[in-house]
């Protein structure tokens, strides 16, 4: 209760402008776990189901039989071209959302710096409209608060950048998967 009392605190003491970078950085926090989630789940479901789709042909089934995303390749008409095609598609597929995350995790920390520098112009200002001397009792709190905003940024940046990472691995396992589904499929040709 007393954390919900130091944030409305913060916040009602705070300018326009950190509040909008505050939620900024908020809304951005909340894509990245969204786009991790629904990747991260969706990849694991597209790999396990190529998994099987590489053991079925290793066992003889023909590809049509498969769950495999290369299916759709008609086996009459297999060709080295037209396998390439169908893993530039999955390969586009299975890295949406990289785009965003790695633009949250590069703009973040300077969203929250140009909170931190706005609020410190705001404090000097204020002070220097004051025309009384400044002591650091009176300056620390102000930058302290005012450094939240950074803080914040690189709070996002970091997962935003590991979710990347995560999601980019992932797509890699599958893309491999695939691959091997395709040389499979040339070599039995």
């Amino acid at each position: 209760m007393e954390s919900i009392e130091l944030l409305i605190s913060y916040l009602s003491k705070s300018s326009l402008v950190t509040i909008i970078v505050l939620a900024w950085l908020s809304l951005y926090f909340v894509i990245s776990f969204t786009i991790l989630f629904s990747r991260y789940n969706g990849l694991n479901r597209w790999i396990k189901r190529e998994k099987q789709s590489l053991e079925a042909i290793l066992l003889g089934n023909k590809l049509e039989n498969t769950d495999s995303v290369l299916k759709k390749c008609p086996q009459s008409n297999l060709s080295k071209e037209r396998l390439e095609v169908f893993i530039s598609l999955a390969q586009t597929n299975s890295t949406s959302g990289l785009t965003a995350l790695a633009i949250i995790a590069s703009t973040s920390p300077f969203i929250g710096l140009f909170g931190t520098v706005i609020s410190i112009l705001e404090t000097f200002a204020a002070l220097g409209q004051g025309g009384g001397a400044a002591s650091l009792s009176v300056i620390a709190p102000a930058i302290s608060e005012a450094l939240v905003a950074t803080g914040c940024g690189i709070f996002v940046a970091i997962p935003a950048y590991s979710f990347n990472l995560l999601i980019k691995r992932k797509a890699y396992e599958l893309i491999s998967l695939i691959q091997r589904e395709t040389n499979l499929l040339l070599s039995s040709k």
